[in-house]
């Protein structure tokens, strides 16, 4: 998303673009999926006087107006991603933690199986599936490295 279209955003919702926001914003989208731990590393390679509750602090302004969103992809903390236009779920490798994101309708017919036979409704937008990525499935324990564990 545009800077510009950031800065309507905020100004619609009674916020300005500070740098810190811009930062924050340009992290995000730089790593695609992120921790707020992660994010401030990131930040602060241009701007090491941001500390963690400042990219918490942001990360909850910007999720308020619609420019970015979180989902629990692991244990911990939650992982932040731009909005986009399409709405996704995350594939999770547990061997080597790889994050990589499908369209929503690949779940539809399980979302619609779920409305219709038990009456529940999913937000999928929070949902993340684990498993192995096609890189480490055709990998045997041997080749992984100690670093892929």
């Amino acid at each position: 998303m545009a800077s510009e279209d950031w800065d309507r955003r905020l100004h619609e919702h009674g916020f300005r673009i500070t740098p810190q926001r811009q930062l924050v914003l340009e992290a995000v989208e730089r790593l695609q999926h992120g921790t707020p731990e992660t994010i401030l590393v990131e930040v602060q390679r241009t701007a090491t006087g941001v500390n963690l509750s400042t990219v918490y602090r942001t990360l909850e302004v910007l999720e308020s107006v619609g420019l970015v969103t979180h989902a629990h992809i692991g244990h911990g903390a939650p992982t932040y991603h731009a909005v986009d236009e399409e709405l996704h779920i995350h594939l999770v490798c547990d061997r080597c933690s790889a994050v990589a994101s499908v369209p929503a309708a690949v779940a539809s017919t399980f979302v619609e199986r779920l409305r219709s036979e038990q009456g529940f409704t999913t937000d999928i937008s929070h949902m993340s599936i684990h498993g192995h990525c096609a890189k480490c499935e055709g990998k045997s324990g041997e080749d992984l490295t100690d670093d892929e564990l």
